[in-house]
């Protein structure tokens, strides 16, 4: 056994947050560790992304053939990420639909393999690439038997730069994906600052009274405020430090996260401040950074690797 394996952490579960619709929670959020969720029709379920591992996809088409003997015939990845998207190959003929840029990423990107990367420990196993077949710009619209779902780009790089969030308005249900963080702390560095608080807005605008987020519980838009507020932490400490000469590294050392401590993963305070410095200093927001923030990660973290327990 190994620090690894499942029985260090509570078991996955299914939450059924609205009629026929489901939230598959996996504790305890933190790196790799992401929530799917799956809506249920007459004939068919659509799900929405997968999971990091092998292991962690399988457990979750398990769940889902717990509800129903229905097939998953359309699978909505949310964003590029490699835990929203390692388990992809695994769901046999579907239809992976996601934002344009989400299938260029996910093509650039390389496969995860076991001893190499930030979590070198994590057994993905025997994943294949698997990018989305169908992609759109702006929004597209998936029915489930008479349900509407809305698949809608969020128009800004935000946590990626290709964030879309399903979007179920007769039910008030919105599946975040990693725009929402319930317990962790949210991570940007792929994505922009004021991007990620511009979208978080205009989440709160639709008025959700259910949000299945990437990480954490499912929860209501309360969640919204205390993300935004960390936001405007990140974004006011990089621009103070910036101007002091501090480097993110040193920032974020120096940076009380007062409410936000007892968040998971809170080393990805210097991730997002790299991207705020990048976004002061004019580089575009969502443009790659490098492995610097990673390594600083570490630094900020004793020298422990970052704990992933997929």
């Amino acid at each position: 056994m190994t620090s690894h394996d499942h029985d260090t952490l509570a078991p996955p579960r299914l939450v059924e947050v609205s009629d026929g619709v489901f939230a598959y929670v996996q504790p305890d959020g933190s790196w790799c560790i992401n929530n799917t969720g799956f809506l249920v029709g007459a004939s068919q379920v659509v799900s929405v992304d997968a999971s990091s591992t092998e292991r962690r996809t399988r457990a979750y088409l398990e769940a889902i053939r717990s509800v129903t003997a229905a097939p998953v015939a359309t699978l909505v990845n949310t964003h590029s990420h490699l835990d929203h998207t390692n388990g992809n190959c695994f769901f046999g003929p579907v239809t992976v639909v996601a934002h344009e840029r989400c299938r260029a990423e996910m093509l650039e990107a390389p496969l995860m393999e076991r001893g190499r990367g930030p979590f070198p420990d994590v057994d993905w196993g025997a994943v294949v690439k698997t990018p989305p077949t169908l992609t759109f710009e702006d929004s597209l619209t998936i029915w489930v038997d008479d349900l509407r779902c809305e698949l809608r780009y969020v128009g800004t790089p935000a946590h990626t730069t290709n964030d879309v969030v399903v979007w179920i308005p007769e039910r008030s249900v919105l599946y975040a994906g990693d725009l929402v963080f319930n317990g962790g702390t949210p991570f940007n560095l792929a994505g922009s600052i004021p991007g990620a608080r511009r979208v978080l807005e205009d989440l709160k605008a639709l008025g959700p009274e259910v949000i299945v987020p990437g990480h954490g519980e499912v929860c209501g838009v309360d969640v919204v405020d205390r993300l935004i507020a960390y936001l405007d932490l990140v974004w006011t400490t990089a621009k103070e430090a910036r101007s002091s000469g501090l480097g993110p590294l040193d920032a974020a050392r120096q940076t009380d996260l007062s409410e936000f401590a007892e968040w998971l993963d809170p080393e990805r305070i210097v991730g997002n401040l790299h991207r705020a410095y990048a976004e002061l200093d004019g580089v575009a927001s969502g443009a790659p950074l490098g492995p610097a923030p990673f390594v600083e990660m570490v630094e900020y973290n004793g020298g422990k690797p970052l704990r992933c327990l997929a």
